[in-house]
């Protein structure tokens, strides 16, 4: 099935200081098994190949502004940003996108939101229909977190999402390949990035 240019949108979720850096809030956790899965370089060579072809890219940062913004504690996930919600100010250094990807932000758009999704909170999903987007193709970190829940909240919304199944990665190679299966059958089917952009017309 072909990817309609003008149709598609790159989303770009949580490619940020605090996620994957060993210096970020979540880098204990996240940033060497990010680094040893080779995960930035394989996305950013795939944000740029898409941009060249027209597509537009989107990058969501999880942020706290100073009165919380949409930010609800109803998970311990939520509640540990919460607790450390200085870390996730807007202007703060572990809020910035990666450097690797910061030129592809400054061509493409940066929103922030407090929720997992990507797409909740924010009004990201009524932009992307306004400007005629049906399908989301996902890249991030990580991808039992806010990969699969933006997959899976974008399908439900209407979205042809596909997961670009190289460009992401979690924290547990395990549940990394658990997450693409179940992904696999909740949302219009993973592809590699070379399968997407070679889909493009």
């Amino acid at each position: 099935m072909s990817l309609l240019l003008g149709a598609t949108a790159v989303l770009a979720l949580h490619w940020q200081v605090n996620v994957i850096k060993p210096d970020g809030f979540f880098g204990g956790m996240l940033a060497e098994p990010v680094e040893r899965s080779g995960v930035v370089g394989r996305a950013a060579a795939f944000h740029e190949a898409a941009m060249a072809r027209g597509v537009p890219i989107v990058f969501t940062r999880f942020t706290v502004p100073d009165d919380e913004g949409a930010l609800v504690r109803n998970t311990p996930f939520m509640r540990s940003v919460g607790d450390a919600q200085a870390a996730f100010r807007p202007d703060a250094a572990g809020t910035r996108i990666i450097q690797e990807m910061t030129a592809q932000a400054g061509q493409g758009a940066v929103v922030d939101n407090q929720r997992l999704s990507g797409l909740a909170g924010n009004g990201l999903p009524e932009r992307l229909t306004a400007r005629g987007i049906t399908t989301l193709l996902i890249t991030g970190v990580a991808t039992n977190l806010t990969v699969e829940q933006t997959a899976r909240h974008g399908t439900d919304l209407g979205f042809t999402v596909h997961v670009i199944s190289d460009c992401v990665a979690a924290a547990d190679d395990d549940a990394h390949r658990a997450s693409l299966a179940n992904l696999a059958l909740a949302t219009a089917g993973g592809l590699t990035a070379e399968e997407a952009l070679a889909r493009l017309t």
